[in-house]
């Protein structure tokens, strides 16, 4: 299996390769713009740029949640737009520590493409090393992206009831519902843990080592997650990073529910609290 996360040493040898498709994820949740500014300005050379909002969300299919997951043939789409296709080795940053860039990294997974990395450190850690940056908007060459849905990877939200292990990606405190900043209702899905993604990262903003990811799942937890368990978040893009971290600890990729807490507390409001 190709390993989910790169270091900036190792893409630094693979940029301008034309078998490999790098991809700035960057985006400020209430600044939709900010994100592709940053891009125009600098970003590492060759970089494609995806916009969360208008690329990595589309209109609602599989859910109804704040960042809905495009549709199938939208996301063949916006791969090929991208530089995706097969035998092409995907690299995705953000200045997020990875939280945005997993979401696209699932994504492509979910569409049957393996090859795909998160760059470790992110933007920041690029910026650090001094390397060599690129201005302007990049635009590759349009690719024929094939890949089918892996539906056993996605939950929606009328299974969510039957999932054995639920984990909540969100900060502590809006899981426990004592502050919600953003959706109607506070709290989290009943009988769901809570992993909060931040806590993936080392102090450096890199993801700690599998080691240490397995014993903060396990801590938590009480066992290790299997390829069974279900994470969550507010929109389906942080549980991403939970998702990754996972597989980076070296254990069975898990499920997404991606339509996470902003769809399920509106069921809520429209059904009441039993359902």
């Amino acid at each position: 299996m190709p390993d989910v996360l790169i270091s900036v040493p190792q893409l630094a040898d693979l940029v301008g390769d034309e078998r490999v498709a790098l991809v700035d994820c960057r985006f400020v949740l209430g600044q939709p713009e900010a994100g592709r500014d940053a891009y125009l300005e600098a970003h590492i050379p060759g970089a494609a740029y995806a916009h969360l909002e208008t690329t990595l969300s589309g209109p609602p299919a599989t859910d109804h949640g704040r960042h809905p997951l495009p549709a199938p043939a939208r996301l063949r789409a916006v791969f090929g737009e991208l530089g995706i296709t097969a035998g092409v080795r995907v690299v995705a940053y953000d200045d997020s520590y990875g939280m945005v860039a997993a979401r696209l990294w699932w994504m492509l997974r979910y569409m049957g493409h393996a090859d795909v990395a998160v760059l470790d450190g992110g933007w920041q850690a690029w910026a650090a090393a001094g390397l060599a940056v690129q201005a302007g908007m990049q635009t590759p060459d349009l690719q024929v992206f094939n890949g089918e849905p892996q539906t056993h990877r996605l939950v929606q939200i009328d299974a969510v009831e039957t999932c054995a292990m639920l984990i909540d990606a969100r900060e502590p405190a809006r899981f426990r519902g004592e502050v919600e900043p953003i959706d109607p209702v506070p709290g989290h899905i009943p009988g769901a843990h809570n992993l909060c993604w931040r806590d993936n990262l080392a102090a450096d903003g890199c993801f700690h080592s599998a080691p240490t990811l397995r014993e903060r799942f396990e801590r938590v937890l009480g066992t290790l997650p299997d390829g069974a368990a279900t994470h969550y978040c507010g929109s389906g893009v942080s549980a991403c990073h939970n998702v990754l971290a996972q597989v980076a600890a070296g254990l069975p990729e898990p499920r997404l529910y991606c339509g996470s807490w902003s769809e399920w507390c509106r069921v809520m409001i429209d059904t009441g609290p039993g359902r």
